[in-house]
């Protein structure tokens, strides 16, 4: 397996802010690259504050906080990833935008570098067919919020070597995660699952007559979930759901994964959930 010394976040999202968050906190010398550096320093910013409330809660020391902030530099320039053991693509879910990206990587990172996709929905296999040297990349999906989700998944796509499987794997357990593996189908294993489920329950909110706050109940009393499906999406994101809810519709075309209709409107009218303040249920922003 690589030696990971240093890890290169692209895209500085909800997603990849907060697996930079995990790689600094673990030790990781991190550079976290965005398209500008006013967003890669707003990302900057959200990362400080949430170690700030770890502090509060004793969870991590002052002293842990201000060593774990040091470690990451942002940038807007791509060439500042090419001295990286492992890069972790965190960007727009499509598929062109992250093939071209990956070209990019292959171009600027060394060969021994494994290069790693946080896909929710897309094909690795295809991710990794934009680049000359397929065997290095690897899907590492994370959940969101990363910081609190306990799994991560590791997705070995068609040409994945061992070595980078591995990788991927060790690197997970060392951010305090619980990876699996598994091989690159469409949704991999969770969201495979939990998609169309989730898309069955927002269904039944309009057969049912039921309201959200009830549906909600109703699976956290009667299935045991810890949270609700209306409540879930919210977290996620309305977008986000509808997004992977249509990469896997168009790859297996099953009728349970095409977005419900409800989700598709909200999404329209950007009722998005908790990052946008209202979504099934009211947040404060």
């Amino acid at each position: 397996m690589a030696e990971i010394r240093k890890v290169g976040v692209v895209g500085l999202g909800a997603m990849g802010a907060g697996i930079a968050q995990l790689c600094v906190e673990a030790g990781v010398e991190t550079v976290g690259r965005e398209v500008t550096l006013e967003l890669g320093a707003r990302a900057q910013g959200r990362i400080a504050h949430f170690l700030t409330r770890k502090v509060e809660k004793g969870t991590l020391t002052q002293a842990e906080r201000e060593a774990a902030v040091a470690r990451l530099v942002i940038t807007a320039d791509p060439s500042d990833l090419a001295d990286c053991d492992l890069v972790i693509e965190a960007i727009v879910e499509e598929l062109e935008p992250k093939r071209a990206l990956f070209a990019e990587l292959e171009r600027l990172c060394r060969p021994d570098a494994v290069l790693a996709t946080n896909t929710s929905a897309l094909s690795v296999s295809a991710i990794a067919a934009a680049i000359s040297s397929p065997e290095r990349v690897v899907g590492m999906h994370f959940f969101n919020p990363a910081p609190l989700m306990p799994l991560v998944e590791i997705v070995r796509a068609e040409k994945s070597s061992d070595e980078a499987v591995e990788t991927g794997f060790a690197f997970g357990l060392r951010l305090g995660k619980t990876p699996i593996r598994c091989h690159d189908t469409p949704g991999f294993v969770v969201n495979r699952v939990l998609i169309p489920l989730l898309n069955d329950c927002i269904r039944v909110l309009d057969e049912a007559n039921v309201t959200p706050a009830d549906l909600d109940t109703a699976m956290r009393g009667g299935a045991g979930w810890p949270m609700g499906p209306c409540e879930l999406v919210d977290l996620v994101g309305i977008d986000v759901h509808v997004r992977a809810t249509e990469a896997l519709h168009s790859q297996l075309h099953e009728p349970r994964l095409a977005p419900p209709e409800r989700l598709v409107a909200m999404r329209d009218a950007g009722l998005l959930g908790r990052k946008s303040g209202r979504g099934f249920f009211t947040y404060d922003k």
